[in-house]
């Protein structure tokens, strides 16, 4: 018996094949990079005082819009640290947008915004289109950060993790 007809090197040729196969797999993968970023859907908001801003006049700048409602208790537990967040990097040129969900009574809206301050735009979306328009948000509160460039990068579901989103901000607002 040679050594080539061991049983240990009937399986090691297929092993280590299978080890390379494996590594140019996951090469290929990580050189392609991430899928592009989708580009955020072309809405306009209302805002309370009923001017229209459309997402496309915002491009050049790092755009956040946060989906809520005021009978959200999420919503509302957050809604002071956007203000943080908001406050902390508008003069590097973030905007915020806050969408009311259609279902959310305007008066409770306009009272929630003018008792809190918020010191951003607050939009209703009286039909709910732009929350269908982005991707049919039915879960609050589900925040998007678009780039300069009117790209989604990033979808949060639920309170973010505000230490990893301001780094995220200030990267994006750098660039």
């Amino acid at each position: 018996m040679s050594k080539e007809d061991t049983p240990r090197a009937n399986w090691i040729k297929p092993a280590v094949i299978g080890v390379v196969v494996a590594a140019l797999t996951v090469g290929a993968y990580l050189s392609l990079g991430r899928a592009p970023a989708p580009a955020a859907p072309q809405v306009t908001f209302i805002n309370l005082q009923g001017q229209k801003i459309g997402l496309d006049s915002l491009r050049g700048k790092v755009v956040m819009v946060n989906f809520w409602a005021t009978s959200c208790t999420t919503c509302v537990k957050e809604m002071p640290q956007m203000v943080d967040t908001y406050n902390k990097f508008k003069g590097q040129g973030l905007e915020f947008v806050a969408v009311a969900m259609k279902y959310d009574p305007p008066n409770y809206v306009i009272n929630f915004t003018e008792t809190r301050k918020l010191p951003f735009t607050v939009a209703l979306d009286s039909g709910g289109d732009i929350a269908k328009a982005f991707n049919d948000v039915t879960l609050t509160p589900t925040t998007y950060l678009i780039d300069k460039n009117g790209k989604i990068i990033k979808r949060y579901v639920g309170e973010p993790d505000f230490k990893a989103l301001h780094l995220l901000l200030q990267k994006e607002l750098a660039s």
